[in-house]
């Protein structure tokens, strides 16, 4: 199962790199109660599903995270399509079931629209703590 939302944020995809980080996915997305723990590009976080590990991942304009212990494979990808004025950040998450329990695909559908809110929400105030937060992230050197 698939789901996309998109974002109207304008933010090029070094600041989503640069912004988005495990350690302030709560102000980003609702449907992420708390960071338990984090270190680097892995932690722990507490969601609407429960307590999972989770792994995060710089790609090609934009950033995944993976949930490596989740039965599903749930994993979300967020993307930027145009940094200007019309600024688009695709929110694609998948899992590994075509037909998932009616109740869990709607929760997924209620992720990825707590995504695009948090990101239409939070673009702007993020640019504005930029001296607070660490410096660009980059791609793994097997990334193309």
């Amino acid at each position: 199962m698939e789901a996309f939302a998109y974002a109207r944020a304008r933010l090029s995809a070094p600041e989503l790199q640069r912004f988005v980080r495990i350690e302030t996915l709560p102000q980003w997305c609702a449907g992420i109660a708390e960071v338990l723990e984090h270190s680097g590009e892995r932690g722990e976080i507490s969601c609407l599903w429960g307590r999972f590990r989770v792994h995060r991942e710089v790609i090609r304009d934009g950033i995944r995270f993976s949930l490596p212990g989740c039965p599903n494979a749930l994993q979300w990808t967020l993307t930027v399509e145009n940094a200007g004025s019309e600024g688009r950040i695709t929110v694609h998450c998948s899992i590994n079931r075509a037909e998932p329990d009616p109740d869990f695909a709607a929760s997924i559908e209620e992720f990825v629209r707590d995504w695009r809110q948090g990101l239409e929400q939070g673009w702007e105030s993020a640019r504005q703590r930029v001296s607070r937060v660490p410096g660009e992230s980059e791609c793994m050197p097997w990334y193309g």
